[in-house]
């Protein structure tokens, strides 16, 4: 992102009229949090690890209940709810931003069903229940809703994806036995077991209504939030980063307002994070002293070695280069025809498929299987947007993949020379050589980046 609304920009003030108002002016209270290392440590594993479960999390639900206030107080002001039980501790967080892009990258719609299915079985278990009893039950269950059931190896994978989901939680937990064998055996001897008391937290928003008679209605309840300023920071703090050309009106005189005030601020410090605020946007970074690990906020690490990565990592470099401005999103943004990005990966994987730490050959093989890859991690990372046009009367419509501002960050390593062309960075006692001179890059848009605590630090 440019530099242009760097910290040195004084924010624009609401106007008022307190000489026309028949109360006095009434002034915001700004909440200020307990600034403390562990809270902030607490809350960024809690985001990203919404459950503790006694035997496993001891020492940190032990320190979750040292820092309950807090910690409280800091969810509060998202509107999570923090659940604290004797073995238990339970985040019950809002949906994710951007929900269709996270669908992308969780469980199958076959895992969620069996996930409820058994969930529902569960409720009427003993305490200890064998594998089989559980899945037998909850095959009654579909039965019950008119769901097919197959006893296929889809099915079985489902089904076990959905029991990892619940032993995950601690909501179905293995005590002994195999859970892979269930794959080649539905009666495996598999022991588990059933904690009646954490089942009601399974669904972190229940809402107000029927999810049986109206999905489509209890869908949008749970997701809908009316208040802007909590629809702000819930996405700086479960989103990679929130772009200006993508926010509504109210969202936007937020982000002009509140987020390095009263609001945002306050809240990034409460997590011990910075605040990284530009003119196309802003985010939250965890500053280098307290990065432990790249999976610390989320599943979705970039860059991180592997072809996706390393191939997604390209293709910025290559849009930065060879994108077009466009009618894109804002100012910052470069466009590629999906058609473009298939070209570009295929040309990438003719130069990196051989030779140690060659790209995997089936995408190598497959441009547009890998193209999937890549969309699906830089859309997660929001680092891409697309849009779809309206195509010709018996035309298939073909996405445009918009590159955010963000993603200038990687644009200037050359990394989208051929492998063959790379060379060894010189050890100190080599002689220098001359450096390959790169394009220069349009000023403004993927421009460096002063402030360098974002990278190499995306969730």
């Amino acid at each position: 992102m440019s530099e242009e609304t760097d910290a040195q920009t004084p924010e624009p003030k609401p106007v008022t009229n307190e000489a026309s108002s028949p109360h006095p002016l009434r002034r915001r209270k700004a909440w200020r949090p307990e600034a403390d290392a562990e809270t902030a440590a607490l809350l960024r594993h809690l985001a990203a690890h919404p459950w503790l479960v006694g035997g496993r999390d001891d020492e940190l639900i032990a320190a979750v209940r040292r820092n309950e206030h807090a910690l409280r107080s800091a969810v509060a002001r998202l509107g999570w709810v923090l659940v604290i039980e004797r073995d238990l501790v339970r985040l019950r967080k809002s949906p994710p931003p951007r929900p269709d892009v996270w669908a992308a990258q969780g469980p199958t719609p076959a895992a969620c069903s069996w996930f409820f299915l058994l969930l529902a079985a569960a409720e009427s278990m003993p305490p200890r229940t064998a594998l089989g009893h559980l899945v037998t039950q909850a095959r009654a269950a579909a039965a019950e809703a008119g769901l097919p059931a197959r006893h296929d190896m889809t099915e079985r994978r489902a089904i076990l994806a959905a029991l990892r989901m619940l032993d995950e939680r601690g909501v179905v937990e293995r005590l002994d036995g195999d859970l892979d064998g269930y794959l080649h055996d539905e009666q495996a001897p598999v022991l588990l077991a059933v904690h009646h008391t954490r089942l009601a937290y399974a669904v972190a928003n229940p809402g107000t209504l029927d999810p049986a008679a109206d999905p489509q209605a209890w869908l949008a309840q749970v997701q809908r939030e009316p208040d802007a300023a909590r629809r702000m920071r819930r996405a700086l703090v479960d989103d990679t980063c929130v772009h200006t050309a993508l926010l509504d009106e109210a969202e936007a005189q937020w982000l002009s307002q509140r987020v390095r005030g009263d609001d945002g601020g306050p809240l990034a410090d409460a997590f011990g994070l910075v605040l990284e605020r530009r003119a196309e946007g802003a985010a939250f970074v965890v500053p280098d002293e307290a990065f432990r690990h790249f999976r610390e906020l989320g599943p979705m690490p970039f860059p991180a070695p592997g072809t996706i990565a390393h191939a997604a990592l390209l293709l910025l470099d290559h849009a930065a280069l060879h994108g077009t401005a466009g009618s894109g999103p804002g100012p910052g943004w470069r466009g590629m025809t999906e058609e473009n990005v298939v070209a570009a990966l295929t040309s990438f994987a003719s130069n990196n498929v051989s030779g140690k730490g060659g790209w995997g050959a089936e995408y190598a093989q497959d441009p547009h299987l890998l193209a999937g890859k890549v969309r699906d991690l830089l859309t997660g990372t929001h680092l891409v947007h697309l849009t779809h046009a309206d195509p010709p009367t018996g035309e298939q419509t073909t996405p445009m993949w918009w590159f955010a501002p963000t993603a200038g960050r990687w644009a200037q390593e050359g990394t989208a020379l051929p492998k063959a062309a790379r060379t060894r960075t010189p050890s100190p006692r080599s002689t220098p050589v001359q450096q390959h001179q790169q394009p220069p890059l349009q000023q403004g848009l993927f421009s460096d980046i002063a402030e360098e605590k974002m990278e190499g630090h995306a969730p």
